[in-house]
């Protein structure tokens, strides 16, 4: 069963970690975390990334980072050189989601399943009208019989 680290810029690994929580207790005992903070260099957050997945032995571990080419991202590539660990960048809410959910299959499609849940968690939102209702004039007539010409 894979296991979850996150990355990220400070204090976004925790609330993460908290909101899996919220969702299902149990799912932060999945999930290591490592806040990187602003001051910190590349190398302290390897250092870190390491402990985090020190605890995990030789569990296969997918990372979530929350933005390509940032030192979280950064570190968490140079923590990608054993088997078993894989990296998605660009994290939001429903990828750790989607990973939460499909820990139990194999790594690499967790991998996948985290970057579709990622992608397909993005949306443009419009506001809509409710059914059935017509479309208002904008104007103030104050004959609001201009729509029936």
């Amino acid at each position: 069963m894979p296991r979850l680290v996150i990355i990220a810029h400070a204090p976004l690994a925790s609330a993460m970690r908290d909101l899996a929580a919220h969702i299902d207790p149990a799912a932060a005992d999945q999930i290591g975390i490592c806040d990187v903070r602003a001051d910190q260099s590349l190398e302290a957050a390897v250092l870190d990334g390491e402990q985090v997945l020190a605890s995990f032995g030789q569990a296969d571990v997918l990372i979530l980072t929350d933005a390509f080419g940032a030192t979280p991202c950064n570190a968490a590539q140079h923590l990608c050189n054993r088997a078993g660990i894989r990296l998605v960048s660009g994290l939001n809410v429903p990828m750790l989601w989607r990973s939460l959910n499909h820990l139990s299959e194999p790594l690499d499609k967790v991998a996948e399943l985290a970057r579709a849940g990622g992608q397909q968690g993005v949306m443009l939102v419009t506001p809509a009208r409710p059914q059935q209702q017509v479309n208002k004039p904008d104007s103030h007539d104050s004959k609001h019989d201009h729509h029936q010409q």
